[in-house]
């Protein structure tokens, strides 16, 4: 009877854990702390820093809706184009992009890194720059409309949960 009530439990634990938008749900890593819907945001999650880094990270989940958010490829610039590089080097020619299938769901990713300039967002009135930093993006294109999720932060911390990323992203599947 315990072994049942604890399995009942952890099924339970995951389905609260279970996040979604745009017809796509997937699960937030352990350790991950949900900061719920914002405007313009799907989930908001905050990932703690690494050992010696002075900011946690964080993952937004944006969806907009069907023929909302732009093109694979103008939100993949766009993220890239957020970094610079030493010596004024584009950013294009050290970020890593791919394409992949996650349980059906085509999935492009994105991992970028530098000093990052899109921290205040696109109604700032003033650029902020973060050195040391990195991103992993992912854009998963289903009949609704893409779902965006993009986890900034400084590098040692997106690398210390990259991993966990990673799983989220391999959780995917229609809603």
């Amino acid at each position: 009877m315990r072994t049942k009530l604890l399995a009942l439990s952890a099924l339970a634990s995951a389905l609260l854990l279970a996040d979604a938008a745009g017809g796509v749900k997937w699960t937030m890593p352990a350790g991950w702390k949900s900061q719920g819907a914002r405007p313009m945001r799907a989930a908001t999650y905050e990932i703690p820093a690494a050992p010696g880094d002075k900011e946690a990270g964080e993952c937004g989940v944006f969806y907009f809706g069907p023929g909302q958010g732009g093109t694979v490829e103008d939100n993949v610039n766009r993220w890239v184009d957020q970094f610079e590089q030493p010596g004024g080097k584009p950013s294009r020619q050290s970020a890593q992009i791919h394409t992949q299938t996650i349980n059906g769901l085509r999935v492009t990713t994105v991992d970028a890194s530098g000093t990052y300039t899109g921290a205040g967002g696109p109604m700032a009135q003033q650029v902020i720059r973060k050195p040391g930093y990195r991103l992993l993006g992912a854009i998963v294109e289903v009949p609704r409309g893409p779902v965006f999720f993009k986890f900034t932060g400084p590098a040692k911390t997106v690398a210390a949960n990259q991993g966990a990323f990673q799983a989220m992203l391999k959780s995917l599947s229609r809603s």
